[in-house]
């Protein structure tokens, strides 16, 4: 994972905590097309991220499937609000890739989101990049 920070160096510091959010941004490659092609399962991962994370749900999560004229973008979209801020997501079919954001103003394990993640969808590959906003 690739740590961008308004800090120099990418070691935790005090001003960390002073910071308006974290951003996990997850770029999931040759996910289960079950997973990504499945609005169910794309709702639950949504819930059992919020749980796993202890984040408060905002409402349910909310999906449209979009693209249908488009090979690269036929797919679902997600997001779910918290009471810290989103988790957003665009699952692309026909690319069996996922693209996941979650943005909070509190503090959580990146590490623990992403391998959940990546797990959930079955993805052989994953880049990621965890940005502290300030």
């Amino acid at each position: 994972m690739k740590i961008v920070s308004g800090t120099k160096g990418s070691s935790a510091s005090p001003k960390e905590k002073a910071a308006f959010g974290w951003e996990l941004i997850m770029d999931l490659y040759d996910c289960d097309s079950g997973s990504i092609s499945n609005e169910k399962k794309i709702q639950h991962f949504a819930k059992e991220l919020c749980k796993m994370l202890d984040m408060k749900p905002y409402g349910e999560p909310l999906t449209a499937y979009f693209g249908e004229n488009s090979e690269n973008g036929r797919g679902y979209s997600l997001v779910q609000f918290i009471e810290t801020s989103s988790i957003t997501g665009h699952f692309s079919e026909s690319n069996r890739a996922a693209y996941i954001n979650l943005f909070s103003s509190r503090s959580y394990d990146p590490d623990q989101a992403e391998k959940f993640t990546r797990s959930y969808f079955s993805a052989k590959r994953m880049s990621s990049r965890f940005i502290i906003r300030r």
